[in-house]
């Protein structure tokens, strides 16, 4: 196929997807969708409740180890040239993660009835 009907095909394709997502739904709108906040918190309420640290440590970790696997998963691809290149990248990458996880774990900031 030619690039350009590629082009016109992908473009009306994408423009009716477009208009019908745009119409398509249905939008009532009531007071609990229209407030500011759909988090589970009252929006009148005092804004210096204290908040769990549990919660920021699960989340660091959860993030901390998600860009594990976003790091690890390119470099098979990224280095298809040189493959010990990629075994010393993602071992690397492992043992900076663990040497961090150890640490964690001896300074006892993974202890959750401390907090």
């Amino acid at each position: 196929m030619n690039l350009t009907v590629m082009m016109i095909i992908t473009m009306i394709i994408s423009t009716i997807l477009i208009t019908i997502g745009f119409w398509l739904p249905i939008n009532i709108p009531d007071a609990e969708k229209l407030s500011p906040y759909e988090c589970g918190f009252d929006p009148l309420g005092s804004a210096r409740l204290p908040f769990s640290i549990r919660f920021f440590l699960v989340a660091i970790l959860f993030l901390l180890f998600d860009l594990e696997i976003a790091l690890l998963l390119p470099t098979l691809w990224a280095t298809q040239i040189i493959p010990m290149s990629m075994l010393i990248w993602s071992t690397t990458i492992l043992l900076l993660l663990t040497l961090g996880l150890v640490y964690e774990w001896m300074q006892g900031g993974l202890e959750w009835a401390a907090m």
